[in-house]
Formats: structure tokens, C-alpha cells, sequence
């Protein structure tokens, strides 16, 4: 039956693209799923179809066989996010997992960023992933209290941008980067519970990387389309798996058939003079360090 047999997962943003792809995998490992998309255009604008994307997502799990329910709740509400785990719950009986992947773009260069749209950014992709996950938790610390078993997932969503910045995203860059942040700190307070929370920084083609990065997205290997959304898909149900247990506090990137797993910040190169430095030392102290230090990857766009 798959991987995710009897395990049901809740997939944010789950109407297009990466979402979909994870809601269709999710289904064919055996998995219950939720599939909760707002049906907003790649900026955030309302949609225009009479069916929401959710809605069709779930008419092609039913038909293949699988078992899902749509849900078009606002990720960065408060209320909402609860709504979104009680209907896992009622609808479903559990909830094992929670895909935090809901998410558009507003590409600005920083010279040129309004508050109203940094504050968007912040809202639907740090607020998003806070608040289904934390009345999920809410739900699996009470059941752990209660002496029952919790093996539960979050599986959160960064970006290359977040981990290394890409110009023009100023807004996205650094609420991807919190993003990647909030996983290690998940992870590390609520390994108690049961639960685990990874990252992975997708490399694919949607909506948002089609208007970033253009026909660059199109590359294949051969017949191999190395940035097809499906390519991430059977990652996001092993991390929601029961296989996946021992795994927590780690960034995956993922291009292709390409896996790897991020290093993360680290303490580098030091000197220590046993003594304050004075201002007229640090130039030289400091250009022995970045000669030192590894390379670092540049900035995507430079």
C-alpha cells in the first residue's frame, strides 16, 4: 500500500504545482490526505474558476482511488489553522503530519520593497507555517500527555534563497530563511512529544520559479525533466512517513535525482589574541579568516 499506509497528512497550499504533487504522491503511498489550498493567483490575488484548485486535486485522488477532503482555510489565520487540523481529525479520525508548503511570490528589489509587501511575505510564508503547525502540535502533545504513541511530522518548506538569498527577493529570502530556523527549533523542543520537523529547499518548476527564473526551468537530462514537481514528491512522503522517525532538524534540497542534505551554519575560521582587538588589527585578522574560510555559494541572480 505504500510508505504512508494508513497515515493522514494535511498539505498546504496543495492546489498547484509542488502541493499538488506532494497531495498526489501522498495518496498513492496510502496516505489520507487533506489538501488545503486558498485558490489565490501567484501573488496572492483571489482566484477566477468556479471549482477550486483543492477541489480538483481531490476529485483526482477519489477517482484513482485515494482518500482526501479539500480545505480552503487561510494558512496565517489563527482560527483557521485549527480549523484545518479539526478537519483532518473529523474527517479522518488522526492527523500524522502537516506539509507546510502554502506560499506566492512578490519579487521586488529591496531599493524598491513597500511595507505592505514585506509584510505579506511575512504573513502567509512565516505565519503560515506557524499556525496549522502549532494546533497540530497542540493535538499530538495532548494525545502524548494522555500516554499514547505520537510519531508525527513536520515537514516545513525553504528555498534556496532562504539558505543563500537571491536577489530581488529580499522579502522572500528572509522569510524562507526563518523558515529554516523555525525547523531546528521545532525540532529540538518537540522531539519530546514524538514529533519531528525537517525542511527541504525544492529546486522545481512552478508558478513562482517559472516567473523568477523563465525558461532556465524547462532544462531536461535527456527524456528526464530535472525540475518537474514530481520529482520531490516521493521525499515529502517518506519525510511524513513512519520510516522517517529517526530524522529530525535537517534541510534537504532536492534537483532532479540529485538529494542532498544542507550543512547548515557552523562555526568557521577563528583567531583569538587572548585580548580586545584593536580597530587597526581587525582588517588583516579578518581577511585571514575569509581566506581561510571555504567559499561560500553566491547569492542566486549574481
Amino acid at each position: 500500500m505504500g510508505v504512508c499506509k494508513d497515515r493522514v497528512v494535511i498539505v498546504t497550499g496543495a492546489g498547484r504545482g509542488l502541493g499538488r504533487a506532494y497531495a498526489l504522491e501522498l495518496a498513492r503511498q496510502g496516505a489520507a490526505v487533506v489538501v488545503n489550498d486558498l485558490g489565490v493567483g501567484n501573488h496572492g490575488e483571489a482566484g477566477e474558476t468556479s471549482q477550486s484548485p483543492a477541489e480538483e486535486v481531490v476529485a483526482e485522488i477519489t477517482a484513482a482511488g485515494g482518500r482526501a477532503v479539500a480545505n480552503g482555510e487561510d494558512v496565517a489565520d489563527w482560527e483557521a489553522g485549527k480549523r484545518i487540523v479539526d478537519t483532518a481529525l473529523q474527517t479522518f479520525g488522526a492527523l500524522h503530519a502537516v506539509v507546510n508548503n502554502a506560499g506566492f511570490v512578490r519579487d521586488r528589489m529591496f531599493v524598491s520593497a513597500t511595507p505592505e509587501e514585506w509584510d505579506a511575505m511575512m504573513r502567509v510564508h512565516l505565519r503560515g507555517h506557524f499556525c496549522t503547525s502549532r494546533h497540530a502540535v497542540d493535538h499530538w502533545r495532548a494525545e502524548a500527555k494522555a500516554g499514547r504513541d505520537v510519531d508525527a511530522r513536520i515537514v516545513n518548506t525553504t528555498s534556496g534563497a532562504g539558505l543563500q538569498g537571491s536577489i530581488g527577493q529580499s522579502a522572500y529570502s528572509a522569510a524562507k530563511a526563518g523558515i529554516a530556523s523555525l525547523t531546528l527549533v521545532q525540532a529540538a523542543e518537540l522531539v519530546r512529544y514524538g514529533i519531528t520537523a525537517n525542511a527541504i529547499a525544492p529546486q522545481a518548476r512552478t508558478r513562482m520559479t517559472e516567473e523568477a527564473f523563465g525558461a532556465s526551468m524547462s532544462r531536461k537530462d535527456g527524456d528526464f525533466d530535472l525540475f518537474a514537481p514530481e520529482n520531490t514528491a516521493p521525499l515529502i512522503a517518506w519525510l511524513c512517513s513512519a520510516q522517517s522517525g529517526k530524522v529530525t532538524g535537517e534541510v534537504f534540497e532536492l534537483l532532479g535525482g540529485r538529494l542532498s542534505v544542507a550543512l547548515g551554519w557552523n562555526d568557521g575560521p577563528s583567531r583569538d589574541r587572548g585580548a580586545q582587538w584593536p580597530a587597526e588589527d581587525v582588517g588583516d585578522a579578518v581577511a585571514g579568516l575569509l581566506a581561510d574560510r571555504p567559499t561560500a555559494k553566491p547569492v542566486y541572480g549574481q
